[in-house]
């Protein structure tokens, strides 16, 4: 049976989306540029895009509702169904898997009692299998709300997982200080993070990262492992220069 036109939000939260997608729409010279920040928008009140927020951006930019949904189910970012305040995805491509991502995954699976896309029974978690995320010098890497933990092990991405679901302040590897999936969309739809000193708490690249620039430049300071964190001799050719 075909599905009933989607409800619209009440009153007072279509208002407010309304003014936040005029601030998103004016940003761009054709409005229907601003869909993938106003699916975020939406993603950003309710935990996921759902009916009511893809009829909320076809009305907004004069699409369709199928033109809405063709670009909400294309990227993955967007959910389709409600999911956790937290988003932990174990990197499952190539290098990642190797270095011990698909151990991690299975593990996680199990000890969290959920299957790949699925959520823990308290809302605090959704567990995923993701693509390269361009952090394969930190291997294997998890990522929560898309802020990195690196070089992760089986242990410590168990660690990670019970520390969300019992509310306790975990920081990333790299990056600004957690906050939640719904909070993590509105950012990415384009508005500031609010949270005083998180932006200058985001960074910049990791110690391993920047190996390769180093050793290019001609510097020969050390070499930081960022597994043991100590100090190695920098790489060398076989006469030792």
């Amino acid at each position: 049976m075909p599905q009933l036109p989607a409800p619209d939000y009440p009153a007072e939260v279509r208002a407010r989306l309304d003014a936040d997608a005029a601030e998103l729409v004016a940003r761009y010279p054709d409005s229907r540029s601003a869909l993938l920040p106003l699916l975020h928008l939406v993603q950003a009140e309710e935990g996921y895009v759902t009916r009511t927020g893809v009829r909320f951006c076809a009305e907004t930019l004069d699409l369709t509702t199928a033109e809405v949904t063709a670009v909400a189910t294309f990227y993955s970012m967007y959910r389709r169904k409600p999911s956790g305040e937290y988003q932990v995805g174990v990197c499952t491509n190539t290098l990642c898997a190797v270095m011990g991502g698909d151990a991690i995954f299975e593990a996680l699976q199990e000890h969290l009692a959920v299957g790949n896309g699925e959520t823990t029974g308290d809302g605090k978690v959704t567990l995923e299998h993701i693509e390269c995320n361009a952090a394969c010098d930190f291997a294997p890497v998890v990522m929560v709300n898309w802020e990195f933990f690196d070089n992760q092990t089986i242990e410590s991405a168990k660690q990670l997982v019970d520390e969300l679901r019992a509310g306790g302040e975990v920081a990333p590897t790299r990056g600004a200080r957690l906050c939640t999936f719904k909070e993590t969309s509105r950012i990415l739809a384009g508005f500031p993070d609010q949270r005083e000193g998180a932006v200058a708490e985001s960074g910049g690249a990791g110690p391993a990262s920047l190996a390769g620039l180093k050793l290019a430049k001609g510097e020969t300071g050390k070499v930081v492992s960022p597994r043991s964190h100590a100090a190695e001799p920098p790489v060398t050719d076989e006469e030792g220069k």
